[in-house]
């Protein structure tokens, strides 16, 4: 069993542009830091540099709210193209009130605006203003990265997606996995003793999002640039079902 863990953010990482590859940014990223990729590595990476590579940027002049969206904006004072887009990229919108939209993905996680973000943003003209959504398949990003990083390198890494969101019962955010690859995201623990010869009852751990937690608290929310860490020590099975068993089903959200 893992008694030590350590978080290394990798330093000096450009601003991503589309197309950048991020294997190579990422492995420039180590030797600056003086440090070999290993088995058993862990990269977590936000999930701007990602969608910032994948292109998936959207541009608000382009866009025409329908009806729905601009009622939306109307009870939100929302921007009506940026409603619209929130709408775009949603199943279902959840709650709302002035300045906030919680809505549950199309990919099935549940935060505000859909995850589409304006901040840490150059837009290519002043006048056309650019959002971010996220990865149009975060777990399919993270497999393909982790495939190109493990044929370069000849070692087994996981990687994690992640983003910052909120919770229903606590303040602040904090990060979760959206995407990952080479890691079991959720460890079921039930039935297996306590200290005392108990069986647990209803423990499982949500492995790539504490690590996504982790991750965040290097990466910082602002003008920190170290949108990869590295951790290192991490107990994990390896896996490639992707964030899917974390999404909680439906039937079983209490606070919905």
């Amino acid at each position: 069993m893992a008694t030590q863990l350590t978080l290394t953010a990798l330093p000096d990482i450009p601003l991503v542009e589309p197309g950048d590859d991020l294997a190579t940014i990422i492995l420039d990223a180590y030797a600056r830091a003086d440090l070999m990729p290993a088995d058993g590595d862990v990269l977590v990476i936000a999930q701007k540099i990602i969608s910032k590579a994948e292109n998936r940027y959207a541009h608000l002049e382009a866009i025409e709210p329908c009806p729905a969206a601009l009622a939306l904006a109307d009870r939100t004072r929302t921007d009506p193209r940026l409603a619209a887009l929130i709408l775009r990229e949603s199943r279902e919108v959840l709650r709302q009130r002035p300045g906030v939209i919680i809505v549950e993905h199309k990919l099935g996680y549940v935060h505000a605006n859909a995850g589409i973000d304006r901040s840490n943003i150059v837009s290519d003209d002043e006048h056309d203003p650019r959002v971010l959504l996220l990865p149009a398949d975060p777990d399919a990003s993270a497999r393909g990265l982790r495939d190109t990083l493990r044929k370069r390198c000849r070692v087994d890494i996981a990687v994690i997606i992640n983003d910052s969101a909120g919770r229903a019962w606590r303040n602040g955010v904090i990060g979760f996995a959206i995407g990952c690859a080479g890691i079991e995201p959720l460890r079921d623990m039930i039935g297996q003793p306590d200290m005392f010869g108990r069986a647990l009852e209803r423990t499982q751990i949500a492995v790539a999002d504490e690590l996504a937690a982790a991750g965040s608290l290097l990466m910082g929310q602002a003008s920190e640039a170290t949108p990869v860490v590295l951790a290192r020590g991490v107990r994990f099975s390896a896996s490639d079902v992707g964030t899917a068993p974390l999404i909680r089903a439906r039937h079983e959200d209490l606070f919905r």
